[in-house]
């Protein structure tokens, strides 16, 4: 493996990586050449195969390797989350996934990939000019790589959620075919634009449906608006009053042991000591922030500091929240600063030329996304509360964030859900890779929109054995988890 010293070396030298993601200065039709021939070298059909490869590792061993990076009374919450549905374990075993697409077909082209590209890992939240938009939103394992894994991922966990829902057979297949061929018709359009106008696209939530909402069901639409209004209420404001209380005067975060553990409740560490040290910590991520943005940064004062248990897949990870106050209490800005490991994709497409995870993160968030936290940043820890080296990046904590609610949509909803995930990926690959040869890859037919229904059943079925397995190996007390967390 990469040492954190090699990885730097290599930076600090340069790297040919640049050129995985570089566009070809052809012309389009020699771009267009270019996506045809890499179709004819791998047809579009072989995409719906999956097969286990005889030495696909026992995905408990792969779990249980990425465990021991992280919080050891952390893991059980983990397991315990997994353990709540398939859907679940899906969320939380991007590794294993990324062994088994290694060895599928690949066409050549490459973006930069979300590496954990599944259908709760979009969402709503705020533009910087506070409007509500739709993307992409987390970026733990974006690395430049083949735009088919992304695609499949997506494909795949749409398939398992139909699957939770109890969705009939044909509903479940128009689902991910809906997914599929709104990134395949996307991608054409985006073939077609200027650069520009492709940079500049995005998917604003409001003007969606004032155009489409007519198309839906009353009631659909209704359910829409208020999960949007709840998401709005999704702030800095909101979690103060969650997340705090007054203690002699001064607003501190609440301990809820072990999801919230303040500072002062963390073993060996004391409050005074380790606020000094956080105040280096936020100064040295705040140089890595745009000019405008340090500047509004530095206005704010650091009050508190704790622990968070976030996500499923994430879990056991060090994530710490920062609770900042500007003009008074009615002025709280709450920062997440999550750690940043090596990206699952790593081991199979050669390491990041970037040195610090968290750079890795932010980077790939910035060119994915259409609009970005304004916080996003990343620094390098020395030596952390474990003594050991890591990175991390740091965003707002709560910015009108939301995402859907996947377990109670009905087969036209979750369809029209993937439609809007299938657009945002397309537009999220198009910024980075060849837009025009992946187009004339995908073509106007279907073939490639019916090769990913049938690999998503075979992969889906893989994945249901393997989370029997993790039931297996906590009943037979393997691995322990902890539920209801």
């Amino acid at each position: 493996m990469t040492t954190v010293a090699q990885k730097r070396g290599r930076a600090a030298r340069g790297s040919n990586k640049h050129s995985v993601l570089e566009v070809p200065h052809l012309t389009v039709s020699e771009r267009v050449a270019r996506g045809r021939s890499a179709r004819a070298k791998v047809p579009r059909s072989r995409h719906g195969a999956f097969e286990p490869s005889p030495a696909r590792s026992d995905p408990i061993e792969l779990l249980e390797l990425q465990a021991k990076s992280r919080v050891p009374e952390l893991v059980p919450i983990r397991y315990g989350r997994m353990l709540v549905s398939p859907f679940t374990f899906y969320r939380g075993a991007a590794m294993i996934m990324a062994q088994d697409l290694s060895a599928t077909p690949r066409s050549g082209l490459n973006v930069q990939c979300c590496g954990d590209a599944h259908l709760s890992n979009f969402g709503v939240f705020a533009s910087p000019e506070r409007q509500l938009v739709f993307d992409l939103n987390d970026f733990d394992e974006t690395l430049p790589g083949p735009w088919e894994w992304d695609i499949k991922r997506l494909a795949v966990s749409m398939l398992i959620g139909a699957r939770d829902n109890g969705f009939r057979a044909k509903d479940q297949d128009r689902v991910v075919l809906e997914t599929v061929e709104a990134y395949r018709t996307a991608m054409a359009g985006f073939a077609g634009m200027s650069n520009l106008k492709v940079w500049y696209a995005r998917l604003d939530i409001d003007q969606f449906l004032r155009e489409y909402g007519p198309q839906f069901k009353r009631r659909m639409v209704a359910r829409t608006e208020k999960t949007l209004a709840k998401a709005r209420t999704k702030d800095s404001m909101a979690a103060f009053s969650k997340l705090t209380e007054d203690i002699d005067g001064h607003p501190r975060i609440v301990d809820q042991s072990p999801l919230i553990v303040p500072i002062d409740q963390l073993p060996d560490v004391e409050r005074d000591q380790i606020l000094e040290a956080l105040h280096e910590l936020l100064g040295r991520y705040r140089d890595t922030l745009q000019f405008d943005r340090r500047v509004l940064l530095e206005q704010l004062e650091l009050v508190d500091f704790a622990r968070k248990v976030v996500g499923v897949g994430s879990v056991g990870t060090r994530a710490w929240i920062a609770l900042l106050l500007g003009r008074d209490t009615g002025d709280p800005l709450f920062l997440q600063m999550k750690e940043a490991e090596e990206s699952v994709l790593e081991e199979f497409l050669g390491p990041s030329e970037f040195a610090n995870h968290g750079e890795r993160v932010v980077t790939g968030q910035r060119l994915m996304q259409a609009s970005s936290d304004i916080f996003l940043g990343w620094v390098h820890v020395d030596e952390g509360t474990d003594g050991r080296a890591r990175d991390f990046y740091g965003r707002q904590l709560k910015d009108w964030k939301g995402s859907a609610e996947v377990e109670q949509m009905v087969p036209k909803a979750m369809a029209a859900y993937g439609r809007l995930c299938g657009w945002t990926l397309a537009r999220a690959h198009a910024r980075s890779g060849d837009r025009i040869a992946i187009a004339a890859y995908l073509g106007n037919g279907n073939s490639f929109d019916r090769a990913l229904v049938r690999f998503a059943h075979a992969y889906a079925d893989q994945y249901e054995q393997d989370y029997k397995e993790l039931s297996a190996a906590v009943e037979a007390g393997r691995i322990t988890a902890e539920t209801g967390l």
